[in-house]
């Protein structure tokens, strides 16, 4: 049956708006032709987004930049503020931002691991309250958190997982508690930085791929067909505690010392630094870390009185892609992702001389073709990725006008 009326304006709204989220300002003319809808059309929905308060005129378009046909309609962005955080077990790093994603105000706090549980949740919540007043003190829309752990897929909250903070588990239901009106989500960290990846970073261009976050921890993501993948509890990418060749022990289900986690992450990576002869991390931890391997390919790519392929940082490298490329080597052989992402602080610093050292032993594993990335967001991409979900399922809320005889999800 033909759309009513009343619903093919709602649709082709919705539309419009999509395509503003997508492509930033755009004028009416521009509307129409990534629409394919009629002059007559477009001016309508034009008129009636903006009555609505949706959208607004932005700027002008166009060499003269006059003229009606120039005006560039974009979403009006102090509709609704948001907030990200991102938490990590020493501390929590948080920025508010309006609807478009410009981001108004940052903050973040120090949190030691011997503070108790409730003193830890004041901290954090208050750090948020104190990062909203200083982008305006609107009242929040959406929150979107990116933690460490499994998130359970039945009530989105963070699982008791072994060796995290309890403060981690809480801080959700006192931030609910604190923003009043405010949808608060929480999402594994890893996940969102593949997020930003593929939407800001170096997998924008694929549709299917993993992302192997390379942090204090380790962590995938599973991206296949456009979908992130999480798994029946909420685990999928779990690989610290993936069993592998060069450990001494075996992880289990409440500790992953003896899986991947102890050939690769941080405290592992600086071991290895440290045995190759290499100045030892100031802390052994993602950005810590990151300094070390980022001064490894400084040295291998400008050798100071040397030649390339003998040093210690050239011996140091090799050793880490050999580590890496095994967790990488079993994800690839069961999900054939066509490309990996080295993410993390860790990844963006290895950058193309690590993820080709990585991409030379995959061929060597395994006959599927994998191309290797190293990530452009690096430890940002947790943040970046919680702002777009929480814009995300903000301007998903304030656009969907209800469809006659379709009823909306809440």
């Amino acid at each position: 049956m033909p759309a009513s009326p009343s619903t093919a304006r709602a649709i082709n709204d919705r539309l419009a708006l999509r395509l503003l989220q997508r492509e930033g300002p755009l004028t009416a003319g521009q509307l129409k032709q990534l629409t394919g809808l009629s002059r007559p059309t477009v001016a309508d929905l034009v008129e009636r987004l903006s009555a609505s308060g949706l959208i607004t005129v932005v700027g002008e378009s166009g060499e003269q930049r006059r003229g009606p046909n120039a005006r560039l309609y974009g979403i009006v962005a102090d509709r609704a503020h948001l907030a990200a955080l991102d938490v990590r077990t020493e501390g929590v790093f948080v920025l508010v931002s309006d609807l478009v994603g410009r981001v108004l105000a940052e903050g973040s706090v120090p949190i030691g691991g011997d503070t108790g549980t409730g003193p830890a949740v004041e901290q954090a919540v208050t750090v948020v309250e104190r990062t909203v007043k200083e982008a305006g003190g609107r009242r929040l829309h959406t929150v979107g958190i990116g933690a460490p752990g499994l998130v359970d897929p039945a009530t989105g909250d963070l699982r008791d997982s072994g060796g995290l903070p309890a403060w981690h588990r809480r801080l959700a239901a006192a931030l609910q508690e604190r923003l009043p009106g405010a949808r608060v989500t929480v999402e594994n960290e890893t996940n969102l930085a593949a997020l930003a990846e593929q939407r800001e970073g170096a997998a924008r261009d694929r549709d299917t791929f993993v992302l192997l976050w390379l942090g204090h921890g380790v962590g995938a993501a599973v991206v296949l067909e456009g979908t992130l993948r999480r798994g029946a509890s909420g685990g999928t990418g779990e690989i610290g505690f993936l069993p592998v060749p060069g450990t001494v022990t075996l992880p289990s289900a409440t500790d992953c010392d003896g899986g991947f986690h102890s050939l690769a992450g941080a405290a592992a990576i600086a071991r290895l630094a440290g045995e190759h002869g290499l100045p030892g991390a100031e802390r052994a931890d993602g950005p810590g870390v990151a300094v070390v391997v980022r001064e490894a390919v400084a040295r291998v790519t400008e050798p100071p009185g040397g030649r390339a392929g003998t040093g210690p940082a050239e011996r140091f490298l090799d050793a880490l892609a050999d580590r890496i490329a095994i967790g990488a080597a079993s994800v690839v052989s069961i999900l054939d992702p066509g490309c990996v992402v080295l993410g993390g602080e860790i990844g963006q610093a290895g950058g193309a001389v690590l993820a080709e050292r990585v991409g030379e032993r995959l061929r060597r594993l395994s006959p599927l073709v994998t191309e290797v990335r190293a990530g452009r967001l690096g430890g940002a991409a947790v943040l970046r990725g919680a702002l777009l979900t929480a814009r995300d399922r903000a301007q998903d809320e304030l656009f969907a006008p209800d469809l006659p005889g379709v009823a909306t999800r809440a």
